[in-house]
């Protein structure tokens, strides 16, 4: 069944002391294209977050974000005691009766961060979020791709009426061009050989035929809904497949010389050119 390209996916993990939130928002791209935004905390962990969604999301734009908000009461910024202290002697000297603690604690130096390091057990628990996420996400795009293959159905469906529309049209295409090529030589008012005037007749009738395009372009629109129900998303591959069915379109356009059959090929260009435009939104 066919994916969309477009889905959104969020996760919140509840921690010790933080809660982290997992976001992950997925746009149509030609390819693979992986936008994330770590805390530093976790940085080494984005080269192995990024070659686990190039496998589980193949195709898009794709921005992950993990948010990290603390809830516990333990901080990793430490007041630097003996830095305070210095300050405090300095102070005590130039000016008493002002708020020398106040103002040491605004000087250089007063505050250090001590490192975090990663937690092994904490970042599993992460992952799960991420794997939420993921989960959420494919979900939206299966939602989609439901919406986008009811609109590709019914403009198939429309294509393939517009099609018999050509095969009834046809035969009143082809004596129509056989009444005006032998109206033309009667305006010459010359003499005709007969013979070779139905030759050549025929051969212009065959360059004119579109028996090939018709039943070739009714194969690709059975394929096209036949791909559509395929296990696996393939946006690549009915856009192929689209582009066939306008190669026999433009074709049946090209040989019609009948202004009925042309407003029904243009009729089907149009139909094509939607079909296209919500292909580029396939997984």
């Amino acid at each position: 069944m066919i994916q969309s390209m477009t889905g959104y996916g969020k996760a919140e993990v509840q921690l010790e002391n933080k809660k982290v939130t997992v976001e992950i928002r997925s746009l149509n791209s030609k390819n693979l294209d992986i936008n994330a935004r770590f805390p530093t905390l976790y940085k080494e962990k984005e080269m192995e977050v990024r070659k686990w969604l190039s496998g589980q999301l193949l195709r898009g734009k794709i921005d992950l974000v993990i948010f990290v908000e603390t809830t516990g009461e333990e901080t990793y910024t430490r007041i630097n005691k003996g830095v305070v202290e210095s300050y405090l002697e300095q102070l005590e000297g130039i000016r008493k009766e002002a708020d020398i603690l106040s103002i040491a604690m605004r000087l250089p130096d007063v505050l250090k961060t001590e490192r975090e390091e990663l937690d092994e057990e904490e970042w599993r628990k992460i992952e799960g979020g991420i794997t939420e996420a993921i989960k959420q996400l494919n979900a939206f795009r299966s939602s989609e791709g439901n919406e986008l293959k009811r609109d590709f159905e019914h403009r198939v469906a429309v294509l393939e009426e517009k099609l018999k529309e050509v095969v009834s049209i046809d035969p009143e295409r082809l004596d129509a061009v056989r009444t005006r090529l032998d109206k033309a030589i009667q305006d010459l008012k010359s003499d005709v050989d007969e013979n070779r005037f139905e030759q050549e007749l025929i051969y212009y009738l065959e360059k004119l035929d579109i028996t090939e395009e018709k039943v070739r372009l009714n194969k690709h629109l059975s394929y096209f809904i036949y791909s559509l129900n395929e296990k696996d998303s393939n946006g690549k591959k009915l856009g192929f497949i689209s582009q066939e069915m306008g190669r026999e379109i433009n074709t049946i356009g090209s040989k019609a010389n009948f202004a009925p059959m042309q407003k029904v090929v243009v009729e089907m260009k149009d139909e094509l050119e939607k079909i296209k435009e919500q292909l580029l939104n396939v997984l």
